[in-house]
């Protein structure tokens, strides 16, 4: 079972727990036997571009948070390794801002969440469906971010299925661009937990302690990870890690039954296939 997770969130991004210290994550880890862990949380921009309330920190907040996991680290040496780290976007024309954010962190995680469209106008995905071609866009820009340098870690790479009703060609060629880049670069692809866990133990935004059995019910909402993606990224030479992409208190505790469920919804073959590693 891995024993490390590069993907956390803090309070400053506006919808992780308002109410939950840094600390706690670090102790939630300690708690289920994690040697290292990352706070990746979603990056400041220096030129303000997504301009949503909610959703990242602030650019002022660079500093405090960086002090605040390097006071971490110290506290909790010999226990747990801590280093620190953003979530990012990649959009052309940002590329020295995010490289001055990887300069002063540990892990880059690239969590492709928006690109431009025809108009240089911001299409979010989950609030706009992407059209074909904005959702080989989407690949593209991985594939920029990574021939850039700056992600240590591709983030659910399959999420661009949440608007989407079949994996149909354009899902299958946007799926192996993907990979076929995460092959060429050398960056690992996430599984992401984070849908599993709103789908099942967080259902109404609401933490519940129901058994897995009863969990598994509601698999059939879970949109990613998907199936068919990791099928494919299977045939690709790749490595893979599970992300909790934790947001939530008790959220750390349950990796292990997210895990079991992400498994049953990818498929023992597929899993057996995948090359999982731990980053050092």
């Amino acid at each position: 079972m891995q024993n490390f997770n590069y993907h956390s969130h803090t309070y400053r991004c506006g919808h992780a727990d308002l109410d939950m210290k840094d600390e706690e994550y670090v102790e939630e880890y300690i708690k289920m036997g994690f040697k290292k862990m990352a706070f990746t949380d979603h990056c400041p921009e220096k030129n303000e571009i997504d301009k949503r309330n909610d959703m990242r920190m602030k650019y002022e907040q660079r500093k405090e948070y960086l002090e605040k996991i390097q006071e971490l680290k110290e506290k909790y040496a010999g226990q747990i390794e801590i280093q620190s780290g953003y979530e990012v976007e990649y959009l052309p024309g940002e590329e020295e801002n995010l490289k001055e954010l990887k300069a002063e962190t540990d892990k880059i995680v690239l969590g492709q969440h928006f690109v431009y469209d025809d108009n240089h106008n911001l299409k979010i995905h989950g609030k706009y469906d992407f059209s074909d071609k904005e959702l080989i866009r989407y690949a593209e820009y991985i594939e920029q971010a990574m021939k850039c340098g700056i992600p240590d870690i591709i983030a659910h790479p399959d999420i661009y299925m949440l608007k989407r009703k079949e994996f149909g060609e354009i899902e299958e060629k946007v799926a192996h661009l993907i990979c076929k880049a995460a092959e060429k670069y050398k960056v690992p692809l996430e599984i992401n937990l984070n849908n599993i866990f709103g789908k099942t133990y967080y259902e109404n935004r609401k933490l519940n302690h129901k058994p897995i059995d009863e969990q598994r019910k509601n698999l059939e909402k879970v949109v990613y990870p998907c199936k068919k993606f990791w099928e494919i990224a299977s045939e690709y030479d790749i490595n893979v890690l599970y992300g909790i992409d934790a947001h939530h208190r008790g959220q750390i505790l349950l990796f292990k039954e997210l895990v079991e469920l992400a498994n049953e919804i990818i498929g023992k073959e597929t899993i057996e296939k995948l090359n999982f590693v731990d980053l050092r």
